[in-house]
């Protein structure tokens, strides 16, 4: 393969690199005192799976999130933190990114009639899928530094 300035692998490590920084920049914009303490969060998300025409969507918020929305708060506000560390430094990196390919999956689901929202996780979605199946913690990764998934 050829490239400009790095190799191919390093190319890889900067798209997996730059979709890490896109969860932490998710995470950090989040107003975390009204996702937590408001519940502001879970409860817009509700109000769209309320609304959503699949069936499958509203029952499934109402048995998933619905009963526990304490707790799926922390779990989507932590889980993009996780998702961009470990993107970030390499470490764990398909487990990350078959997490966040998922977690854009129910985004996308979610929001399926929301265009604004649509383009950021259809991208996401395609980025974890390529640094996924091109195995992007081949460089610059904690995952290569010691030997995993090599």
């Amino acid at each position: 393969m050829d490239s400009i300035w790095l190799d191919g692998v390093e190319w890889l490590a900067v798209l997996r690199i730059g979709l890490g920084l896109w969860w932490l920049e998710s995470w950090r914009h989040k107003d975390k005192k009204g996702w937590f303490e408001r519940g502001t969060g879970i409860a817009w998300a509700a109000d769209v799976a309320a609304k959503h025409r699949w069936n499958a969507v509203r029952s499934g918020f109402g048995v998933v999130v619905t009963p526990r929305p304490k707790v799926m708060a922390y779990i989507v506000v932590y889980a993009e933190l996780a998702l961009g560390l470990g993107l970030v430094v390499g470490l764990l990196t398909p487990v990350a990114l078959i997490g966040g390919l998922l977690l854009n999956l129910l985004y996308l689901v979610l929001m399926i009639h929301d265009w604004a929202e649509q383009g950021q996780n259809a991208m996401m979605a395609l980025i974890s899928l390529v640094a996924l199946f091109a195995m992007s913690w081949q460089a610059w990764s904690l995952d290569a530094a010691i030997g995993l998934f090599l």
